[in-house]
């Protein structure tokens, strides 16, 4: 165990999706201290260099926090489509009804919070 008593630090959230880049402009938009991670110079030598023309086109597209603060959402190309519910999901807090008018769509509407799915199908909780 680490000298602070830690064991690990949550450093990313990923996740796989068909469509990294339209999947990232979904929660960009969604989460209101987030943004796509710019791409510089060097960053667009580096994509071309890989064969990768457009960052529409790029198989990972992360968001950060505005702040700088952590966590990273990491946003990566994965080709097998999504079979069943979510082993893991985000809580997030906020008005729910503007989601759907970025591409989410309610799946459950609870007491205390709504489930709605992401463009892919991805499930999140949106607490008021």
């Amino acid at each position: 165990m680490a000298a602070s008593g830690r064991v690990a630090g949550l450093r990313d959230i990923v996740i796989d999706t068909h469509r990294p880049a339209a999947l990232a402009r979904f929660w960009a938009s969604a989460l209101d201290d987030y943004e796509i991670a710019p791409y510089d110079d060097e960053e667009l030598a580096r994509s071309r260099a890989m064969g990768i023309d457009s960052p529409e086109d790029d198989p990972g597209v992360m968001l950060l926090r505005v702040d700088g603060a952590g966590p990273r959402i990491f946003l990566t190309f994965f080709p097998e489509p999504k079979t069943m519910k979510n082993r893991v999901h985000v809580d997030v807090t906020g008005d729910h009804t503007t989601l759907p008018t970025l591409g989410a769509v309610v799946v459950a509407d609870h007491d205390d919070h709504v489930i709605l799915a992401d463009p892919e199908g991805n499930e999140f909780r949106v607490f008021p």
